[in-house]
């Protein structure tokens, strides 16, 4: 069995969460993690719808990529005990205001088990304020995708298609990176 870098510092992470200084842990190892070439990003080729799925809201009502029809959605799978996650989750929200300006959606899917308040106070905790809480916390969209783990990025196109993935933490609010996944969404072609 292969067992990659990424996957024994998650496993750390999650262990760690669950000791009172676990979080301490976390916090600390956090800027450890670093940003993978965005290079890295794998293209949908060809462009496919992704399967159907739904997730919820702060509120608890069900959303799906249908309520984002004509916008370009950037679906990322994330979880506050995941080290590269803690990483990735500032660059996207830093980035939010700008893609929602170019019509692009930034939609980071929880998968805490403790639901909205866990990450409301995640993100109060954290002054991420342009992302709003979404919640998968039984994994469904994760195994629709079928990810092979967290942090996971889609890039779906203003048609709802998967245009690329991305897996690890990427620093979102880099020019080259915003600059790529705006031309990813404005191609039309196939």
């Amino acid at each position: 069995m292969l067992i990659r870098r990424r996957t024994l510092v998650a496993a750390a992470g999650t262990v760690a969460a669950g000791w009172p200084a676990g979080k301490l842990l976390a916090a600390a190892m956090a800027p450890r993690v670093p940003f993978r070439s965005f290079d890295l990003l794998k293209p949908t080729d060809p462009p496919a719808p992704p399967p159907a799925f739904t997730w919820t809201d702060a509120a608890g009502h069900r959303r799906s990529l249908a309520d984002y029809a004509g916008q370009g959605v950037i679906l990322n799978c994330w979880a506050t005990w995941c080290l590269p996650c803690i990483t990735e989750l500032p660059a996207l929200d830093a980035a939010a205001p700008g893609y929602a300006a170019a019509g692009i959606a930034v939609l980071p899917l929880s998968s805490d088990h403790g639901g909205a308040a866990v990450v409301e106070a995640y993100f109060r905790k954290h002054a991420i304020t342009h992302l709003p809480v979404l919640l998968d916390p039984e994994g469904r969209v994760e195994r629709a995708l079928k990810l092979r783990g967290i942090p996971t990025t889609l890039l779906i196109d203003r048609k709802g298609r998967e245009r690329a993935r991305f897996e690890g933490a990427a620093d979102w609010k880099a020019p080259a990176v915003i600059a790529k996944v705006r031309a990813l969404m404005a191609k039309s072609g196939r």
